[in-house]
């Protein structure tokens, strides 16, 4: 199952510390042997549901905490908190991290750098904002995730299909259902991992990002090294970010852009990063975010001491095109520095790229996972596992919607 591919590396970690009793939305499997008991919830973001299922809980056991690393839950989740007398950051400011236009307002009042950005709800405001802000503009749902609906745009002659492919994914946001025109941030990607607690934060780590090309955003590659130097240009944005929407608890996952070696705000994802990132994080410092993201949620002091000085990183496997798999598997011997490899599809899947209609859970093949001593060496080492890789398909007709080829 995917959620024990890129989160079961969590449920181990804070397992091991804690007794977990678990809120699903579908009978767990590979969950068992970490957990005392369950109560399944068909739909965690039913906020009557979710308290009701929590109370079940509450009366069984004696609960020190509550905490979700799902981006749909974060709200739904602070408020259960609160409700049962748990340590938590505000709801309200959970709402604001997953609402892109209150954040971006924060971050303004805050003076925190960002993109300018205006909410529309129309075709017409889209093309009127994209004007006022200056092409190439990025199209987003203000409410969403992992890259859903963001596209970039160049001209007018891309604006109707890239506003509908934008407003079909905000269609489907809790928070928000409106669409985002931004400033187009021009310069590399990158994450920080940071850790709060009782309103103090530390930052934890530096990720960079590999991202594709035009129109799409979709994460290709990540990588953690222990002694980035960059870390300290753009901690202070990451802390300020932070502190504009009032974090007090948990775990942030950080994205900016760097425009001309300055860091611009992207978004605060008030959660552990996707990615397998948090498991990248382990293997070059030594830091379990996912530990400390429990302990935070029992209000104990989390242990962020770096016991490791290395690098690692991810190659997240796509195909060229769309198409059906027909050939997948790694070739010849296995060498020490390559920590794992996954596949979430196998031969005889469709795969659909976004430039078809489809997402990271259509096109996605799986990962691979490298360490070194160096960012740079784990990057190259993932870039050569990946070339060790025979990947075969079968494209299928193209199915490219106007204006939104790459």
């Amino acid at each position: 199952m995917e959620a024990e591919a890129y989160r079961g590396y969590c449920l181990e970690s804070v397992a091991a510390a804690y007794d977990i009793v678990l809120i699903t939305g579908e009978e767990p499997s590979w969950e068992v042997p970490y957990i005392r008991d369950c109560v399944v919830v068909p739909d965690p973001t039913d906020q009557a549901a979710l308290f009701a299922a929590g109370r079940t809980l509450a009366d069984r056991y004696d609960l020190a905490g509550v905490f979700t690393w799902t981006e749909w839950y974060l709200v739904p989740v602070a408020r259960l908190a609160r409700r049962l007398g748990l340590p938590t950051t505000a709801p309200e400011v959970m709402q604001a991290c997953r609402n892109k236009a209150t954040a971006r307002t924060l971050f303004a009042r805050h003076g925190v750098p960002s993109a300018a950005s205006v909410g529309v709800r129309t075709l017409q405001e889209a093309k009127a904002a994209a004007e006022q802000i200056g092409y190439p503009v990025v199209f987003k749902p203000a409410s969403h995730a992992a890259s859903i609906g963001v596209i970039r745009v160049d001209g007018t002659e891309q604006l109707a299909a890239a506003y509908e492919f934008a407003a079909l994914a905000a269609g489907r946001g809790l928070e928000n259902r409106s669409v985002l025109v931004e400033e187009y941030l021009d310069g590399p990607e990158v994450s920080i991992e940071c850790v709060t607690h009782r309103g103090h934060t530390t930052v934890i780590a530096l990720t960079r990002k590999t991202v594709s090309a035009p129109p799409f955003f979709e994460e290709l590659a990540h990588s953690v090294d222990a002694t980035d130097p960059l870390l300290e240009v753009v901690a202070p944005a990451a802390v300020a970010a932070i502190r504009a929407l009032g974090i007090t608890d948990g775990i942030s996952h950080v994205e900016m852009r760097l425009v001309d070696g300055r860091p611009h705000l992207v978004e605060v994802n008030g959660r552990l990063a996707g990615d397998m990132i948090g498991h990248l994080v382990r293997l070059a410092t030594g830091i379990d975010l996912p530990r400390a993201a429990a302990d935070i949620a029992c209000d104990r002091a989390p242990d962020l001491t770096p016991r490791r000085s290395s690098a690692a990183a991810i190659h997240l496997l796509y195909p060229e095109t769309s198409g059906t798999l027909t050939e997948l598997h790694f070739d010849g011997a296995r060498p020490p520095w390559l920590e794992r490899i996954h596949f979430q599809h196998h031969p005889g899947d469709q795969l659909l790229l976004p430039a078809d209609g489809g997402d990271m859970f259509t096109a996605r093949i799986g990962y691979l996972i490298t360490t070194a001593p160096t960012g740079d060496l784990a990057r190259a080492r993932a870039e050569q596992a990946a070339r060790a890789l025979t990947m075969q398909l079968t494209p299928t007709a193209a199915a490219t919607g106007p204006g939104l080829a790459a």
